[in-house]
């Protein structure tokens, strides 16, 4: 054994970071992008029929265990663990399933991490008092529900009390029951049923992209949460292939119940930009006292479970408990947990989008083909296939979309213009899978290129090299060490592990040196006769990219949002029926955001 070997191998079974190795390097950043970028896994359900393959990652349960992190994620075959929510080290156990955890519950108690996540939903509580090693240990005693276990969620109470809860369906309410720690974690007593969904009264509960299918929504995900000395019992809904999956909170003096429904649900919400939705989530506390949520966001190409992780800040208002999950700029540049900033809720770097619609050319035939997809969008349970794979899919704020280069050599190159000269900041490289015929987790993928930023499009000066790269990076989010003035940026390809070189979107981010858009004007909100919607109008500004909307039940806690690029004006389908709410709206571009309009409210 070599030096090299033996001392990574010391570091596996300690959990101590890895040290930096050439093409694996450490990333010293101070900023994160959604989606996080770890080595997603590969999944295999329809390998047998139809050999589709797809990466995802869904349903994070993401505890603090001695000061480390440790996500656990549908399917993945292990689970990843992290000091800094910035790198994530991916751990094969000893011991797991043989078809990887199934929307797994997770909870820190005493010594030791449980977890439940047995795919059949038959199962028992398994522990260990060493993640890092992954030697996880079962009692035998498996927890048979009447209608199995679905979606668990674990939660240790202040005084050592266990409970889980659980469900994942479009008839069946979040359920819950004590489990007994000392007797093999068997549950005391009967499960009760806390409460389902009434999508009739809470807009956002509807089925179907932006709330518009008729179909029955499911409730799912179920994670439970204690502040002070109320219980905040978290669940998903509508549908998680939608991109008003979202996030909505119950809360009550008991860990059983009765569940109240908060008034300013839901909490997680992201129906707009580049990366939509943020469901089925897990909130955790870091180091420094703050909190996160982890949700699950959609993607829903090659198959309708087709998804990634995101992370925001989160936390109570001081005020009045309520809680919220902050996703403004949400696929934005944001500051990591551990870079201070005046105010936790607020964690948005103001580093701007660049490259939305620029011109974009490459030297590379575009393929000629159809993707190999489940695709369920006749039934109603998918979005229809974007086909076009035209290089103008590289830049145009949409994950679905993407661009299929018919060579995959290091002769490829992809040039963005950004038309100015701006200060860029950061990259972010989404890769996509067409055709992949990859399952699993095999220790050959990997993504190497290079970046390149020119002031007049003759001159490149490299501004990120990863042609050594050797870590699996479908999200490669590159912090540069400082601003680099450019108008022209190239992604100069070098390899990857897939048949062929296909990217949903070229981010680059950074600070325009042109002015600021205008505050929208004439702001104006209608309430429809379903009080579930209310139409939000504005009129245009001139040199715009975009906007974000905000609303709350509060007019100092707007805490809820929607981005939108283009064209004013939006329909949130998503209130409440009994609740007055007050809106807000501003303007941004690559220069940055404008000053909010007045708050105006409906009853």
């Amino acid at each position: 054994m070599t030096a090299k070997v033996l001392l990574l191998t010391i570091c596996l079974l300690k959990g101590v970071p890895l040290p930096a190795q050439d093409g694996l390097l450490k990333k010293e950043f101070k900023t994160y992008c959604n989606p996080l970028d770890i080595d997603y896994s590969y999944m295999s359900h329809y390998r047998a029929k139809n050999n589709v393959s797809y990466r995802s990652g869904a349903d994070p349960a993401v505890v603090n265990f001695n000061g480390k992190f440790y996500m656990f994620v549908t399917r993945s075959h292990g689970y990843w663990t992290s000091t800094d929510m910035s790198d994530w080290r991916f751990i094969k156990p000893q011991s797991w399933y043989f078809n990887g955890s199934n929307a797994p519950a997770a909870a820190v108690h005493g010594d030791k991490i449980i977890l439940l996540g047995d795919p059949s939903g038959q199962g028992a509580v398994i522990e260990t008092n060493n993640p890092d090693l992954g030697d996880w240990k079962t009692n035998f005693a498996v927890i048979n529900m009447p209608g199995g276990v679905q979606d668990p969620n674990l939660f240790v109470d202040d005084d050592g009390k266990v409970y889980l809860y659980e469900e994942s369906s479009n008839k069946w309410p979040i359920r819950g029951v004590e489990l007994d720690p000392e007797n093999y974690y068997i549950p005391i007593g009967e499960q009760k049923d806390l409460f389902n969904l009434v999508p009739d009264t809470h807009g956002w509960e509807r089925f179907g992209q932006d709330h518009r299918s008729d179909l029955k929504p499911f409730i799912e995900g179920p994670w439970m949460m204690k502040h002070n000395d109320t219980y905040y019992l978290e669940y998903g809904a509508p549908g998680t292939q939608w991109n008003v999956y979202a996030d909505g909170v119950y809360t009550s003096k008991n860990p059983l119940g009765p569940f109240e429904y908060a008034p300013y649900n839901p909490i997680s919400y992201k129906p707009g930009g580049f990366l939509k939705g943020s469901g089925h989530g897990s909130t955790v506390r870091d180091n420094n006292g703050n909190y996160w949520h982890f949700a699950t966001m959609a993607i829903s190409v090659n198959y309708k479970f087709e998804r990634r992780i995101g992370m925001y800040p989160a936390g109570f208002e001081p005020d009045n408990g309520q809680m919220f999950v902050n996703t403004a700029y949400g696929d934005y540049p944001h500051y990591l947990p551990y870079t201070e900033v005046e105010n936790h809720k607020n964690r948005f770097t103001g580093w701007m989008l660049l490259s939305y619609k620029k011109p974009v050319s490459t030297n590379s035939p575009l393929v000629e083909g159809k993707p190999n997809v489940v695709d369920e969008s006749e039934e109603g349970y998918m979005q229809e296939q974007i086909t076009d794979f035209d290089s103008n899919r590289i830049n145009d704020e949409e994950i679905r979309s993407y661009w299929v280069s018919a060579a995959n050599n290091d002769s490829i190159h992809v040039d963005i213009d950004l038309e100015k000269v701006h200060d860029v900041h950061a990259i972010q490289l989404n890769f996509q899978d067409y055709q992949s015929n990859i399952y699993g987790r095999p220790n050959t993928l990997r993504q190497q290129f290079k970046i390149q930023a020119s002031l007049d499009g003759k001159n490149w000066k490299t501004i990120a090299d990863y042609s050594q790269n050797r870590r699996d990076m479908p999200h490669g989010y590159i912090e540069l060490k400082k601003p680099e003035a450019a108008r022209y940026v190239r992604y100069d390809h070098v390899y990857c592990t897939n048949n062929y070189l296909a990217i949903s979107e070229l981010r680059i981010f950074g600070k325009g040196r042109g002015k600021l858009p205008k505050t929208p004007k004439k702001f104006r909100a209608r309430r429809q006769d379903d009080r579930r919607n209310v139409d939000l109008t504005w009129k245009p500004v001139e040199g715009a990219k975009g906007y974000v909307v905000y609303w709350g039940i509060h007019a100092d806690k707007l805490n809820l949002s929607a981005l939108l690029y283009d064209e004013p004006n939006y329909e949130l389908r998503a209130l409440n029926t009994d609740q007055k709410y007050y809106y807000q709206v501003e303007a941004f571009n690559e220069n940055g955001i404008s000053k909010r309009s007045e708050i105006i409210a409906t009853e």
